[in-house]
Formats: structure tokens, sequence, C-alpha cells
């Protein structure tokens, strides 16, 4: 029989459990990879996120003061308004600029009573398609 002292053998109650430096350290290397590759696309998919619902809040709100000049004869005097009458549940976010304030407001044509005839975002740069956000 065999004891713990010779060479080819091994006690297992001598024999500490866990992982080598090396291994550990292709897995810290594969994990790296994988986030090199991950987090770009997660980015870009979070951008496009933001304007689909800058283009959605804009979309709605244009939709909602269109409803009401139908409504009241009208535009609103502001976006306030168009949630005091319940038009809106709150003046929405722009995602961009993460503020329900940031709106720019295009005046009433004259001829026309109110204040708000249409909103811009006031976020600086330019969209995916290449348009400035100012313009959507």
């Amino acid at each position: 029989m065999r004891t713990g002292r010779s060479l080819g053998w091994v006690s297992t109650s001598s024999r500490t459990v866990g992982f080598t430096l090396i291994e550990l350290l292709v897995v810290l290397a594969i994990v790296a990879v994988l986030l090199t590759l991950a987090l770009p696309r997660y980015y870009g998919q979070l951008d496009a996120a933001k304007e689909a619902v800058l283009l959605d809040n804009l979309r709605t709100t244009r939709d909602v003061i269109g409803k009401f000049y139908g409504d009241t004869g009208r535009f609103p005097e502001s976006l306030e308004e168009l949630v005091a009458k319940r038009y809106l549940a709150g003046v929405p976010v722009d995602p961009i600029t993460e503020s329900a304030t940031s709106w720019t407001i295009d005046p009433v044509p004259p001829g026309y009573k109110g204040a708000v005839y249409d909103v811009h975002s006031t976020a600086p740069g330019t969209g995916r398609n290449g348009v400035p956000y100012a313009q959507w």
C-alpha cells in the first residue's frame, strides 16, 4: 500500500479545492471579449429606443394639439393646458434631454388663437437617420 509521502500519491485530505490563477485569467479574458462585443450593441440599441420614444412623444403631442384645436377652435396656450384639460396625462419627457420642460414650441400662425402650434426637441445632435433632433 502506498503512503501519502510517495511521489505518485496525492492525499485527498491535503488537496485544496479551487481554481488556479490561469483558469481565472482565462475566464476573465473570455468575459472581457464578450463584453467588448456586447456593449457597443447595447448602447446602440439604447439610443435607438430613446429615439423611438422621442418620435412617439412628438407624434402623440402633435395629435393631441390637433384634437384640442378641433374641439375648441383654438390652439392651447401651453402644454400644461393640455394636461389640465386632460388631453395628456402629463407633459411628455424628451428622452434625449431627459426633461419635460425642454421642448421648443412653435408659435401659432397669424390669424389663429393660442400659443402652441407645434413642438420640437431641443436635444443637441442628430439622430441615427442623420436628421438633427430639432427638426423632428
